[in-house]
């Protein structure tokens, strides 16, 4: 196995790049392929993507539209009826939260897939009907956490 140091490259792979702005008979003097004065041809002349040349930019001239609300808004962690299966008992968020099935101070809803446990009693923000009938029909029971 030969050294890293003692590669070559194959020959007419590379190609010396020609400088620039060394005069007429260089072949890219003069202007030094940047064009008769302007912004761009200055030596710190390129600009930011979308800058239109202090003219205010398209985005900003579009009209805004839409309603965000996203600090008020309400987040739930969704959780399956199938999640819960290997709870006994009464199962509230920190519970959830000791098994890595929610993240702390976070709301919790629970959605009706899967088979919900017998006689589990069930504390979260919000239950889908699906997940409360399931619930009810196992014999278990939910509360509402407001």
């Amino acid at each position: 196995m030969s050294a890293l140091s003692s590669l070559k490259k194959f020959k007419g792979s590379t190609h010396k790049s020609k400088a620039l702005g060394r005069g007429p008979g260089s072949g890219k003097g003069g202007t030094s392929t940047k064009g008769h004065k302007g912004q761009k041809a200055r030596k710190s002349g390129q600009v930011r993507r979308g800058f239109e040349g202090g003219q205010t930019p398209l985005v900003r001239r579009m009209p805004k539209f839409g309603f965000s609300n996203v600090p008020f808004q309400n987040r739930y962690e969704t959780l399956n009826l199938k999640d819960l299966k290997d709870f006994k008992g009464s199962v509230g968020p920190e519970d959830l939260q000791k098994a890595g099935l929610a993240r702390k101070g976070s709301q919790i809803k629970i959605l009706g897939v899967g088979e919900a446990p017998q006689g589990l009693t069930v504390k979260a923000h919000k239950f889908s009907t699906a997940a409360k009938a399931a619930i009810e029909k196992a014999g278990g029971q939910i509360e509402v956490i407001s």
